[in-house]
């Protein structure tokens, strides 16, 4: 244990002690007044106590946005439980966590080196900060169809192309549990003395066990954002961001975070994170130990299974797949015929079972110290009455093979222009050499094709027209019979304040200019 007593819950405390015990007259947001105006049959399932507790900011309590007491002390001692400098907490989950560290990291027309897979959240930063994305190509796995992350190789070369980034962003682990090797990718962003941000939303666990990756905070980087609701035990949207050292400075934080973030936290979910934080701190160790040891019966059982797959270790052959969390199960019954849209459909409808999510070749289970044997050994006994179900493909070809399309489209405007642009629908077969509004995803393994402002190129379209013909899972378009797509227009920009035009036919529209457009050249690089 460290200098703080990380067996203090100061704002759970505070809250329950202090506010609910005292039986206070609520003349104060919010409406329902400690739960007396809430209906009565969510009051029932809901129970008295958690209304007790949802107040607003008055000095009793403290406040989220510049915290003098109870807040301020939990915060204290969350940083020195994840080995941060300085810890700031964030009610509207990682996504917000993400963009605040974005917009600490960067000013508009800045580049930032981010991963072609990144999070919408990531997107959403780069639109909000008016920053330039330079795309860098994670390891893709063939066999599992999914992406790994960047390696260490591909983002010293693109540092090398663009010298001038002014910061770096990885996913690590990844969704499924597969990490890069971040020491050797903080060293060499630091080489150029920019700060490396980590979307670390799945890795809120990993400071407490030898056997997982290694965390953002221990490996050096500046800034993190870990999902604490993922993993552990806080309430949904509960998150943290972490930072140390001089290249992201708190201050900064702190008034990025004041501009995203509601003057009206929850204080449920602040409460829920400082209970995750003090269970952790005292017993994260032999919980989380539990969860690895559950995790690996788990695969090892479903590997028996006739014509059930459930990758592990043994696809640590890369840089951009360093290491693993084994409490991450993906499941592959490719070869009983079965997608993993399917086996979802099965494991839900059939087995009462949910999935966290299902790709084309994979459903993933997410574990944590919370399921019991009985949890487990309940997913073992779906999947075995699944297989008995099924005959084992005597040939290869019912799940067919998703190729990748490893080319990354010209970017002809940065996101924010793309955004706030007029967009048109045009027929995707007529849309060659015009800009994308929209962005197109396929899962697996999960990379867009196009973002908005990227130019359309005859091989996109030709992609998309097999990709269709598989029945492979293609997102984004608006039209999701994939015949149409809204496209961007030099003549005319939207304005940000009124509402957006009604989506036009394409037939007239005015060719792009070369002379009137900047031209950005993202790095492409993939070493796997």
């Amino acid at each position: 244990m460290g200098k703080l007593d990380q067996r203090e819950t100061p704002i759970f405390s505070n809250l329950k002690n202090e506010y609910a015990a005292r039986k206070i007259a609520p003349f104060h947001v919010p409406g329902h007044k400690q739960g007396r105006g809430i209906d009565k049959e969510f009051y029932d399932f809901i129970g008295p106590n958690i209304f007790k507790i949802d107040v607003t900011i008055f000095e009793m309590v403290d406040g989220l946005h510049y915290p003098k007491s109870h807040i301020k002390k939990a915060l204290e001692l969350t940083a020195e439980t994840f080995g941060a400098q300085e810890s700031f907490f964030t009610v509207n989950g990682t996504s917000g966590g993400i963009q605040a560290m974005i917009l600490s990291a960067i000013k508009p027309g800045e580049k930032i080196l981010v991963p072609r897979n990144i999070h919408i959240s990531v997107s959403a930063g780069i639109i909000l900060g008016g920053a330039t994305p330079v795309y860098m190509q994670p390891e893709i796995d063939p066999v599992n169809g999914i992406a790994h992350g960047v390696s260490p190789e591909t983002v010293r070369q693109t540092l090398l192309q663009h010298p001038d980034a002014s910061a770096v962003l990885v996913i690590n682990p990844t969704y499924y549990g597969i990490a890069t090797d971040l020491v050797s990718i903080v060293n060499i962003v630091h080489g150029y003395d920019i700060p490396l941000l980590v979307d670390e939303a799945h890795g809120p666990h990993l400071q407490f066990a030898d056997d997982l990756p290694i965390s953002a905070m221990e490996a050096g980087a500046d800034a993190c954002t870990q999902s604490t609701h993922k993993l552990t035990g806080a309430l949904t949207q509960g998150s943290i961001l972490h930072i140390q050292g001089d290249l992201i400075q708190g201050n900064r934080v702190r008034q990025v975070l004041n501009i995203l973030q509601s003057t009206s936290p929850s204080y449920p979910l602040l409460a829920s994170l400082d209970v995750a934080r003090k269970q952790v701190a005292l017993d994260g160790e032999s919980l989380i130990g539990q969860a690895i040891r559950n995790a690996k019966w788990l695969r090892g059982e479903i590997n028996i299974i006739s014509g059930m797959h459930c990758f592990g270790e043994e696809v640590l052959d890369r840089q951009g797949v360093f290491a693993f969390d084994p409490t991450k199960i993906s499941v592959s019954a490719k070869t009983l015929g079965l997608t993993g849209f399917q086996l979802e459909k099965i494991l839900t409808t059939e087995y009462n079972i949910q999935v966290e999510l299902s790709d084309f070749y994979n459903v993933l289970f997410i574990t944590s110290y919370a399921d019991s044997k009985d949890d487990l050994k309940t997913v073992q006994h779906a999947l075995r009455a699944i297989s008995a179900q099924y005959t084992p493909l005597a040939h290869k070809g019912d799940v067919p093979a998703v190729n990748y399309l490893s080319t990354t489209p010209r970017m002809l405007d940065n996101p924010r222009e793309a955004f706030f642009a007029v967009k048109t629908k045009c027929q995707l077969n007529e849309a060659i050499g015009k800009k994308s509004g929209e962005s197109i995803m396929v899962y697996p393994p999960g990379i867009p094709i196009l973002y908005p402002g990227e130019e359309i190129t005859e091989d996109i379209i030709h992609y998309i027209e097999m990709l269709k013909s598989t029945n492979v899972s293609v997102q984004g378009l608006e039209d999701s019979s994939l015949e149409y797509i809204n496209i961007i227009e030099d003549y005319a920009v939207c304005p940000v304040a009124s509402m957006p035009p009604p989506v036009q036919d394409c037939s007239d529209v005015i060719e792009q200019s070369p002379s009137n457009t900047e031209v950005f050249e993202p790095a492409i690089m993939n070493t796997g």
